[in-house]
């Protein structure tokens, strides 16, 4: 109730990056909040200044370690395969023939109907 003049009536929750406290208060550039009532709405990293005793809980998120050095992985295993093969190991189609090469490709017309 104390944020309805704020941040906007009946709000449940915050969602922004914390940038420090000031003055005892908490300093937020603020990208959504959500209503008790149900219903978000986004915001666009204004900054707004929270006392503590209307804060009743915090929420930290964090990148897993483990799933960032997996993803790097693979991001610099796919960098090095396009940098030794090239694009063109990726494209199917007709790649000419090579020596010792006994298939051929057979193309049959269309028969024509009337």
């Amino acid at each position: 109730m104390a944020l309805g003049g704020l941040v906007g009536p009946e709000l449940a929750q915050i969602e922004g990056k914390f940038v420090g406290m000031e003055n005892g208060e908490y300093v937020l550039h603020v990208t959504g909040v959500r209503f008790l009532r149900g219903g978000e709405q986004g915001w666009r990293g204004e900054t707004v200044r929270l006392k503590p005793e209307y804060v009743t809980s915090r929420y930290d998120r964090k990148f897993s370690t483990a799933r960032t050095v997996v993803l790097s992985a693979v991001a610099v295993g796919a960098v090095v395969i396009v940098a030794t093969k090239g694009l063109g190991g990726f494209i199917q189609g007709d790649r000419g023939s090579t020596p010792g090469d006994t298939s051929q490709t057979v193309r049959l017309p269309r028969p024509i109907r009337f």
